[in-house]
């Protein structure tokens, strides 16, 4: 018998990790549609855009719009990305109530994807959260290439955990931890789950894996035997890393959900409203999703 958390919490990042990498431009009323069919499907935590430069990210650029739009579900929370104050004070601005900030464990990547080192990044996460603090507002983190960088490689495990430990004393009330470029496998996830939980409580713990190399799912179940019980994924599998030559998308939830459900742990979320939600944001793509279960459940339908 497989043993892990009853309940997982997933948290829905298509709506900012996905689109942002989009080459074709999604309107401000289909991402208003798309976090509310997200909502109806029984989502806690969406993700629903990003303050950054409009220059360097601009598929982000009307998130101030989207979530003046949105129909927030009660208890369920819709945190927007903020590099910095200035995206911080936008975000508040705008009426965001959780917010995300992020980090690299390669410096390298940091420097290519922030345009600063891993020093600057901490400063800046540590001047929004502090802001946050005294707001009453949500911080969540983001650590990066945790299980390795597109352009140093292995990234040490000291190194994660040193930068964890830093992002929890800085004021982040959760840490997600992502596999960038997708080239985790379950022993490597098994062992990023335990030298994290070591230094930061296990219920603060998510994890966030890329599916490049086919192992998101297998990576997901080896950190959930360890205990950790928050799950990001991407709705039909939308998403990639401009900064990481080559990695595929996130791990489509549709895929997490069904295994999930497979093992009897309980999210709150529908299956179905998942799946015609990833239907309706291809359809706009004008692609098919790359989920297997999406494609699965056309299939059947089409015979």
């Amino acid at each position: 018998m497989i043993r892990v958390p009853s309940k997982i919490k997933l948290v829905e990042v298509g709506p900012r990790d996905g689109l942002q990498n989009e080459a074709g431009e999604v309107s401000t009323a289909n991402k208003i549609a798309l976090i509310d069919r997200l909502s109806r499907a029984g989502f806690p935590v969406i993700e629903a855009g990003s303050f950054v430069s409009p220059t360097w990210v601009p598929r982000m650029a009307d998130t101030a719009k989207v979530l003046a739009g949105i129909h927030r579900r009660d208890g369920a929370r819709y945190p927007v990305l903020t590099p910095n104050m200035k995206g911080f004070e936008s975000a508040v601005a705008a009426g965001a109530e959780d917010v995300a900030v992020f980090a690299a464990a390669s410096e390298t990547f940091s420097q290519r994807n922030t345009n600063c080192s891993i020093a600057q990044s901490l400063e800046r996460l540590g001047e929004v959260c502090a802001a946050a603090k005294a707001r009453s507002v949500r911080v969540r983190g983001y650590l990066s290439c945790c299980l390795g960088c597109p352009y140093e490689g292995d990234v040490p495990l000291t190194t994660v955990v040193k930068l964890a430990a830093r992002m929890l004393a800085l004021g982040c009330v959760e840490i997600s931890f992502g596999d960038t470029i997708g080239i985790g496998t379950p022993d490597r996830a098994t062992a990023l789950a335990d030298a994290v939980s070591a230094v930061i409580p296990r219920d603060r713990v998510a994890v966030h894996f890329h599916d490049t190399y086919g192992q998101g799912l297998a990576n997901i179940l080896a950190a959930m035997q360890r205990g950790i019980a928050i799950v990001d994924a991407s709705v039909g599998g939308l998403g990639g890393c401009p900064y990481a030559p080559g990695a595929g998308g996130n791990v489509a939830t549709e895929d997490v959900l069904y295994m999930l459900n497979g093992l009897g742990c309980q999210t709150g979320v529908d299956l179905d409203g998942v799946i015609d939600t990833a239907q309706f944001i291809y359809q706009i793509l004008g692609r098919s999703p790359v989920s297997k279960v999406t494609r699965a459940r056309l299939a059947v339908a089409a015979r």
